[in-house]
C-alpha cells in the first residue's frame, strides 16, 4: 500500500490554541477521521509562529506547539505518534497509526541563537524551514504579494551557519517561503538534497512563493522533492481555474521538467485555520485564500486524477509519498 504523506500542515498552531482553552484529544477528534478517511500516513506538522508573537514570544510559543503534539501523543498512543525516523514513520503505519514529523516554519524561534538547533532536533523537529514570508535572521522571505520593502538581501551569516548545522544535525533543510536571492545562497551551501515542502510553478502561476524553471532544476539536481501546494492563489491565475485539475498542471509541469521522481504533496490546507484570520483582513484581500483539495479526506481523489493522466501506479506512489521517504532516508541520521 502507498505510503501518502502530506509534507506541510500548519495543525499544531490550531491544537496549541484549543489545549490552553481546555480541550484534550484534538488531533482524534479534529483531524484523525480525515487523515483516516484519506488514507494519510504521515503528516509534516508545520511549527508557525504568527507575527504578533515576534520576537519575544517565538521559542515560548514554538515549545508550545511542540509540547501539545507530544502531549496529544500521550493522551491517544493507539491512534497518533511522534516520528523522529524513517523507521518511526514505518513503523506508526504498519501500526495502524498516524505519524507526525516536526517542522520549523522559519527560524523565528532560534532568534540568533544557534545552540537552540540542538533542543528542537532533540524534541523531534527534523524539518528546518529557514523563512515564513517575513525577515528574519537568517534571509528574507518571498512575500504572497508585492510590499513596500527595501532591497532583498539573501542568506545572512547566521542563515548559512544554520544551514551547515542543520545539515549536520540531520535535519531537511526546506526552501518554501524563502526569496529567490536567499534559495541560490542554499543551492551553493546545501550538500544533502533540499526540498520546497509546498510551493508550485512559477512558470504557470507567477508568484514570488512558486518556484522558477531553473528553481526546480536546481532542487531536481539535489535530489530533493517539491511538495504541490493546494491553495488556491499558488494554482491558478483565477478561482475558477484553482481546482484538482489545475493542480495536477503544476504536478505535469515539474515530471516533464526534471522528472516525476522530484514532486511530492505538501497540500498547505488552510480553511480550518482561517477562523483566526479577521474579517477585515479578509474583506480586503483581492482573492479570498481556499483549498483546492478540501481536506485529507480527498487526498485519494489525487491518486485517482493521477492515473486519469496516465501517470503509473509506481509514479502514484512516488509521488503520494516515496519521493520524500527518499530524502528522509538519505538526510535523516
Amino acid at each position: 500500500m502507498t505510503h501518502v504523506i502530506d509534507a506541510h500542515f500548519d495543525l499544531l498552531m490550531d491544537v496549541a490554541i484549543q489545549r490552553e482553552h481546555g480541550k484534550r484529544n484534538v488531533i482524534v477528534s479534529d483531524y484523525l477521521p480525515g487523515f483516516v478517511a484519506g488514507g494519510v500516513h504521515t503528516i509534516v506538522a508545520a511549527i508557525y509562529i504568527e507575527n504578533k508573537f515576534l520576537p519575544e514570544m517565538g521559542l515560548r510559543k514554538a515549545l508550545q506547539q511542540i509540547s501539545a503534539l507530544h502531549a496529544e501523543a500521550d493522551e491517544s498512543p493507539d491512534k497518533i505518534m511522534v516520528c523522529k525516523s524513517v523507521d518511526d514513520i514505518e513503523n506508526a503505519k504498519k501500526a495502524g497509526k498516524v505519524g507526525f514529523v516536526l517542522s520549523l516554519e522559519g527560524a523565528e524561534p532560534l532568534y540568533n541563537d544557534l545552540s537552540m538547533l540542538r533542543i528542537f532536533y532533540e524534541l523531534g523537529v527534523r524539518f528546518m524551514g529557514l523563512v515564513w514570508s517575513r525577515r528574519n535572521f537568517v534571509g528574507d522571505g518571498s512575500h504572497f504579494s508585492p510590499v513596500r520593502e527595501g532591497k532583498k538581501g539573501g542568506l545572512t551569516e547566521f542563515g548559512v551557519r544554520l544551514v551547515e548545522e542543520a545539515e549536520a544535525m540531520g535535519m531537511i533543510i526546506d526552501v518554501s517561503h524563502l526569496n529567490d536571492e536567499g534559495f541560490w545562497d542554499v543551492v551553493e551551501i546545501a550538500k544533502k538534497p533540499i526540498i520546497a515542502s509546498h510551493s508550485n510553478c512559477r512558470s504557470l502561476v507567477d508568484s514570488m512563493r512558486n518556484l522558477t524553471d531553473e528553481q526546480i532544476k536546481a532542487i531536481a539536481s539535489t535530489n530533493g522533492v517539491i511538495g504541490m501546494n493546494g491553495v488556491n492563489i499558488f494554482v491558478a491565475d483565477d478561482d475558477d481555474d484553482s481546482n484538482l485539475e489545475g493542480l495536477l498542471d503544476h504536478v505535469d509541469h515539474i515530471a516533464a521538467l526534471v522528472g516525476v521522481e522530484h514532486v511530492g504533496i505538501g497540500l498547505d490546507i488552510i480553511e480550518p485555520f482561517m477562523k483566526y484570520e479577521s474579517p477585515d483582513v479578509i474583506a480586503q484581500a483581492s482573492r479570498k485564500d481556499f483549498d483546492v483539495v478540501k481536506g485529507h479526506i480527498q487526498v485519494p481523489g489525487i491518486s485517482k486524477a493521477l492515473a486519469k493522466r496516465g501517470y503509473s501506479d509506481e509514479a502514484i506512489e512516488l509521488i503520494m509519498g516515496k519521493n520524500f521517504i527518499r530524502v528522509y532516508q538519505e538526510v535523516w541520521k
